[in-house]
């Protein structure tokens, strides 16, 4: 079973029922008894039309919920003619779903939420960890997203910030967490920035080349994580960078700086210097200054640490991290990191063992681990 084809029909397969007139709610249910039914056939008896197949499979499951539903009884007017089947015309309605589901009747964050969820394929763990915040509020804050939307019809589109916070997270989580969703994200950004006018959507779209022109060097032959000082430069896609600088540029040159933008601007910094030890790192410390301003992110603060460590030494960066609530997640491994760059190794090994057990992912838990147990190795030499 070809689970790539299956996540990628879905979202085309959810916007051509909720075009026909069903409810999100219904029709989210109906697609996902349609994968299930795909999962159990298409096995031993694959459809020449993947997506015809799901389309009138999800489609009958929703008139017979719809049906049985003595609530909705007024509706079967509508959806009572079942349309034939046959082949559906190929149409990428990612982008377009997209829109749709940052609803102006949903607030930004249920937006994002459900999207992340319903569209992106996230599971409810790892929204809310890009939220911090438990998964037992999540899971509520979807559950109310889902009400929200139940019976209104999908034809207001939402607004563009909204598209872009859902795209920057489903890149985030594809580029570091459990399911690869960075490509994809890239792809739709792509669309976005070439239909709209807008300097953030392009900002986005360069933070997201100038961090995916590294990806080929994150992680070493066995799969573990290789830190961005570490990484084999040479390995950086060059192209990519290049066309994430073009578009950063030109976004900057129209003075309507955004977070993205600002974002943007300390990846190519990076990218621009030769080795690790020729990073500006002054200047990125001002930009994550002027990010801070525009985001007041806990999670921008705990980088500008990182970056403070780097441009006035340790035990600076140190002291800003010191201003931070410490339950902040990845706030143990920076500490660990900074430690380790004061000389101080034990306390090193010793919040490099707690930051692997709060780790969100197997990557890093390994990664943090390996950490801990060298400079203990160095210090029971």
């Amino acid at each position: 079973m070809d689970e790539v084809l299956l996540r990628s029909l879905t979202p085309s397969v959810l916007t051509v029922l909720v075009r026909r007139g069903a409810d999100f709610a219904a029709a989210e249910d109906a697609v996902q008894e349609a994968l299930v039914e795909a999962v159990r056939v298409w096995p031993s008896d694959p459809p020449r039309d993947p997506k015809g197949w799901l389309v009138t499979v999800a489609w009958r499951r929703f008139l017979d919920a719809t049906r049985a539903d003595t609530a909705r009884r007024r509706r079967e007017d509508r959806v009572d003619e079942e349309p034939p089947p046959g082949p559906v015309p190929a149409a990428d309605d990612t982008l377009q779903l997209y829109f749709l589901c940052a609803h102006p009747s949903l607030t930004p964050s249920a937006a994002v939420a459900l999207t992340l969820r319903a569209v992106g394929g996230l599971t409810t763990r790892q929204i809310a960890r890009a939220y911090l915040v438990p998964e037992a509020t999540m899971a509520q804050r979807i559950s109310r997203a889902k009400r929200t939307v139940s019976g209104v019809r999908l034809d207001r589109p939402g607004d563009v910030a909204t598209v872009l916070r859902v795209l920057y997270l489903v890149f985030n989580e594809g580029y570091s967490g459990d399911v690869d969703l960075a490509a994809e994200a890239v792809r739709l950004t792509r669309q976005l920035a070439a239909a709209i006018d807008h300097p953030e959507a392009a900002g986005l779209l360069a933070l997201m080349l100038l961090h995916h022109a590294r990806r080929a060097a994150r992680t070493a032959p066995d799969g573990s994580l290789v830190p961005l000082a570490e990484q084999d430069r040479s390995r950086w896609d060059t192209r990519l960078i290049a066309e994430g600088v073009g578009i950063l540029q030109t976004a900057l040159a129209r003075d309507r700086l955004g977070e993205f933008q600002a974002q943007a601007a300390i990846a190519a910094l990076h990218a621009d210097a030769p080795t690790a030890a020729e990073t500006d790192w002054v200047q990125i410390v001002e930009w994550y200054d002027e990010l801070a301003r525009l985001t007041d992110s806990p999670v921008v603060r705990l980088n500008r640490a990182v970056a403070v460590g780097e441009a006035d030494g340790p035990r600076a960066g140190l002291a800003a991290l010191a201003e931070l609530d410490a339950a902040l997640p990845r706030h143990t491994a920076v500490a660990a990191y900074l430690h380790e760059r004061d000389g101080d190794r034990t306390t090193a090994a010793r919040l490099y063992a707690e930051a692997a057990r709060k780790a969100p992912n197997l990557a890093e838990r390994d990664h943090l681990t390996r950490r801990a147990a060298r400079l203990n190795t160095h210090r029971d030499r």
